[in-house]
């Protein structure tokens, strides 16, 4: 049941997994001051909306921003759709580490120091502050390389001596001459220095400050303090003022916002015309292209392989009865099958992306065998996958026998990537998987295992399947699964199950969520949602391999999860019918024992 593990990574950004923030859309000003594109609430001018003038800050030399507060001025470095970066005041330059005060913040109803500081500290008098757990974490030194682990370390996340809404200098109490501070997303392992402060609006004056298609939520850092959050749908900042919340969809292909999804569809109206022009057309041709196939003749020999090493007991020609491919075309693909064209490189053999001459996106397999039998067995795994037909199953279009004992497995490779592209933001979009893909992914996902298990005879496992390179999302961000693992021959599984089991038998599931989720600050609805993915995940873990949890088990209650979140946002019946054509939903709807399980 190690193939349950993966439904983890869609909703969740497994341990030490370097996530970037979520793109920012600037202010409705368009301030920028050197590199640094200003988001709301943040502003220079002070007539550009904002939710008060605390968010005011100043750009010097066009080059340099500051945040005031109080007394103190800080050098802003980054922004976060919850927070900004900032510098210790009055440095004109990187040092190793300051004094204990020279920070100099002080709490108030806008700001608060963010968890997500790691803090080292220098020459303390008592070391049992020091944690162990997060000297593991690259942190960058002045020069910008990063300098390794720190002879004293605390993640503010740990809570057990510093505090929410306490400030930096409650370490002067352990006997500690000097700290520095990075900041280390959840999630991430790696450091980058400064100090961040969250930022949110007070309770009591924010009635109107969410836009209507937005959740308030509360701030983890700022007491009694609130920002908006778009609801699932919808991306931008969530405030009235500011960006507010746009619709997403798909359209024509491509990931589309606000006005974009409301405005007609011309083009696909005329893709309807065409189509009911051309196909007529094409049936004909078609039918014409594989009569003449059928008819051609065998060159003698062409198998030789097939009496070589199969003795009947395996048919090339028969598994490979989608397309057989040649090695050159295959060569010519993958421009030679380059580096930079690895998608994966694992037990299951390297995957290389490639393009065929007549524009199809293929996904290349190489699968080298040992033996005979080995290559028997995997031609025996070929025949079986090619007459599999799924929507959720990536399709298995041909193969090619390089030489000797190596196999060539082609698969179609879906035009939007792999999920791991999106979950780390890889391909360039504004906006990252929000709750709603994410759930309907996994699903989606549990639905095609289910299927290979109970539906096809004999069952189909899916042996160590990631994000990367096995688990593919269409234009529409459904799912296609690849079935490359399902050829494999054995699979080694890293420490990956033992260390989520432990954060979460620890009470620490925000430090596996993915942190553009903001799992403390989500509605209660969805973060209760979250939790039974958690709970789901955890079942596999433990009871997996005995049995007494099985994929269609899992299928069912995320569908369910899906479908409750789907009335919850009254998206309409798009979700409802693309589960109404799965088998998996009729077999979901027999009664459990007219279920055949293998």
């Amino acid at each position: 049941m190690d193939q349950l593990l993966p439904l983890l990574l869609v909703s969740f950004s497994i341990l030490l997994l370097n996530q970037p923030a979520m793109s920012l859309l600037p202010n409705q000003c368009n301030d920028k001051c050197g590199s640094l594109h200003i988001p709301f609430p943040f502003h220079l001018n002070a007539s550009c909306p904002s939710i008060s003038t605390v968010f005011r800050l100043s750009c010097l030399n066009s080059t340099t921003l500051y945040l005031h507060i109080g007394t103190e001025t800080y050098r802003v470095l980054d922004f976060f759709s919850d927070g900004v970066l900032v510098d210790f005041p009055g440095t004109t330059g990187c040092r190793q580490y300051n004094d204990l005060n020279a920070f100099g913040f002080t709490k108030n109803n806008y700001f608060g120091i963010s968890s997500d500081n790691v803090i080292g500290l220098y020459d303390c008098e008592d070391s049992s502050l020091c944690k162990a757990g997060c000297e593991t974490n690259d942190l960058p030194g002045c020069d910008g390389n990063y300098s390794g682990s720190l002879a004293c370390c605390y993640s503010l996340s740990d809570h057990s001596i510093w505090h929410s809404g306490d400030g930096l200098s409650s370490f002067s109490k352990f006997g500690c001459r000097g700290f520095s501070s990075w900041l280390v997303s959840r999630g991430s392992n790696t450091g980058k220095r400064g100090v961040k402060l969250e930022w949110a609006v007070p309770r009591n004056s924010s009635d109107t400050v969410c836009a209507s298609d937005a959740d308030m939520v509360n701030a983890t850092a700022v007491e009694a303090a609130v920002r908006c959050l778009c609801k699932d749908g919808f991306v931008g900042d969530g405030f009235a003022d500011g960006a507010g919340c746009y619709k997403s969809c798909i359209k024509e292909g491509q990931e589309a916002y606000g006005e974009e999804c409301n405005s007609p569809k011309h083009s696909q109206r005329k893709l309807v015309i065409l189509a009911g022009v051309f196909a007529p057309v094409f049936i004909l041709a078609s039918l014409f292209l594989f009569l003449c196939i059928v008819r051609r003749p065998v060159k003698p020999g062409a198998f030789h392989l097939e009496q070589t090493h199969y003795h009947g007991t395996a048919s090339f020609r028969k598994t490979c009865r989608t397309r057989l491919f040649t090695y050159r075309e295959l060569e010519e693909a993958t421009r030679a099958f380059v580096e930079s064209q690895k998608l994966v490189n694992g037990a299951n053999g390297t995957i290389h992306a490639g393009v065929l001459g007549d524009g199809s996106h293929i996904a290349v397999q190489k699968v080298q065998c040992e033996t005979e039998r080995d290559l028997i067995d995997v031609l025996s795994r070929i025949e079986l996958l090619s007459s599999v037909l799924h929507r959720n199953l990536a399709r298995l279009l041909g193969c090619c026998i390089e030489s000797g004992y190596t196999i060539l497995v082609v698969y179609e490779y879906p035009a939007n990537g792999t999920l791991e592209e999106h979950l780390q933001n890889s391909r360039g979009q504004k906006f990252g998987l929000d709750w709603y893909k994410r759930l309907s992914i996994a699903a989606g996902t549990a639905g095609i295992l289910a299927y290979l298990q109970c539906e096809i005879s004999p069952p189909i496992f899916h042996c160590g399947l990631k994000a990367s390179g096995y688990i593919f999302l269409d234009v529409d961000f459904s799912v296609k699964v690849s079935s490359f693992a399902c050829l494999a021959l054995g699979t080694n599984y890293s420490d990956m199950p033992r260390i989520v089991m432990e954060k979460i038998k620890s009470g620490k599931l925000e430090e596996i969520v993915d942190p553009s989720l903001y799992y403390h600050e989500q509605p209660i609805a969805r973060r209760e949602q979250i939790e039974i993915v958690a709970d789901v995940a955890t079942r596999c873990l433990l009871f997996g391999g005995d049995g007494k949890i099985r994929m269609i088990d899992v299928a069912r209650e995320l569908i369910h999860l899906v479908k409750e979140n789907n009335r919850g946002s009254k998206r309409g019946p798009a979700l409802e019918e693309t589960f109404s054509n799965s088998s998996l939903l009729q077999m979901i709807s027999m009664s459990p024992d007219s279920i055949h399980l293998p």
